[in-house]
């Protein structure tokens, strides 16, 4: 039972990989190409395992992509702070206002529903995604289920397919790292490699001696 369990998650896994959006993963490597080219930042928000994806995201796309990104999980003063004396809802435009985000910036949602303003979900989601709109910014997303309000009001924001409601979560903070990854790799936007790739050729050839 514990293998079939497991074999349906990966076998769900693989479905989700034949299915993702190639071409809208291409137009997002074309912007962000186009974001590094003219000086923009990536600011990158989301909540629970979304924001560890962040997190992580911001150190490859600032290593590996050369692109100058932030996140404000990454500052658990500000973070905690702005939640106790301001409320939860604003502690991400807020900090996209004292940010001084324009035009030239992008805003990159991770999160598994995307937000709703109408069932009042991740509504610090939702009020980053109006703030970025309302200072000229795209939206770009790494989202689940039927993609929420960053679908509705972003401009690239792929929806991890839903192969099986029972892995929802998993699969779409899954395929969050999986997404990005790609990105930082593709050729068009990666300027350094990964430290065990650009060493294994030379580990490889001692080996073979």
């Amino acid at each position: 039972m514990t293998q079939a369990w497991l074999r349906r998650y990966f076998t769900d896994s693989a479905e989700i990989a034949r299915q993702v959006d190639v071409e809208l993963i291409d137009r997002m490597v074309q912007r962000l190409v186009r974001l590094r080219e003219e000086g923009g930042r990536l600011f990158l928000c989301g909540v629970g395992g979304s924001a560890g994806n962040c997190s992580h995201a911001v150190n490859d796309f600032r290593k590996l992509a050369g692109i100058d990104a932030a996140t404000p999980v990454d500052n658990v003063s500000e973070l905690t702070a702005r939640t106790n004396d301001e409320g939860w809802e604003t502690v991400f435009s807020e900090w996209l206002k004292v940010s001084r985000a324009d035009s030239r910036d992008v805003l990159f949602v991770l999160s598994v529903g995307g937000g709703s303003r109408e069932r009042g979900i991740s509504a610090n989601l939702v009020a980053a995604i109006d703030e970025a709109k309302a200072r000229g910014m795209d939206v770009l997303g790494i989202v689940g289920r039927d993609g929420g309000y960053a679908k509705q009001r972003g401009d690239l924001v792929l929806v991890i397919p839903t192969v099986n409601a029972q892995f929802v979560t998993p699969h779409t903070e899954a395929f969050q790292a999986v997404i990005w990854h790609a990105l930082v790799s593709d050729p068009r936007l990666m300027v350094r490699g990964n430290k065990w790739e650009t060493s294994a050729p030379r580990e490889l050839e001692g080996q073979c001696r």
